[in-house]
């Protein structure tokens, strides 16, 4: 387990690190995408295996489906000849030798048959996470809704193109 959490934890790092300094925003989210997987399977070498999958479901998931759309509304056309650079071999190298070692620290995790074991003793449940998210914190869930709801609404409001109508002095 603890090798699992080491790599895990090294495959996070290096993929904020690729999302910090990348320079074009989709290759930012792969570097996300794998950053998050990683800091996935470090809840899973903790022993808290539901921890993992929400944070693989929520946030690699939907967020970043939501991050590919707002990068897609805004519509970032590269040139002919960057568009030819991106196709090059050192900015997919990255995010797949990433994920190679993730791949290397979820066998030695399975090898190791540590999927499922806790710490403290007390396993992460459905049950427990639902009574705590819509009991005291229900407020605080409904807010973090509230506001990506606010942030999807204005990433469609900067993405959308002009009526070109308005422009030519057509009719109001």
């Amino acid at each position: 387990m603890e090798l699992a959490f080491y790599l895990s934890g090294l495959v996070a790092i290096f993929a904020t690190v690729g999302v910090i300094t990348g320079t074009s925003p989709v290759h930012a989210v792969v570097y996300l995408i794998v950053s998050l997987i990683a800091v996935a399977l470090v809840f899973f070498a903790l022993g808290a295996p539901f921890a993992g999958a929400l944070e693989i479901i929520v946030y690699a998931g939907a967020i970043m489906v939501l991050f590919v759309f707002v990068v897609m509304m805004l519509n970032l056309k590269p040139d002919a000849e960057r568009e030819q650079t991106f196709l090059h071999p050192r900015y997919w190298l990255g995010p797949s030798l990433l994920a190679m070692v993730l791949l290397g620290a979820v066998v030695s995790l399975l090898a190791q048959g540590g999927v499922g074991q806790t710490i403290d003793g007390d396993l992460l449940t459905a049950r427990s996470v639902a009574l705590t998210l819509f009991g005291p914190w229900l407020m605080v869930v409904e807010l973090a809704a509230i506001l990506l709801l606010a942030a999807l609404v204005t990433a469609s409001h900067v993405g959308r193109r002009s009526n070109p109508l308005r422009h030519r002095g057509g009719s109001r």
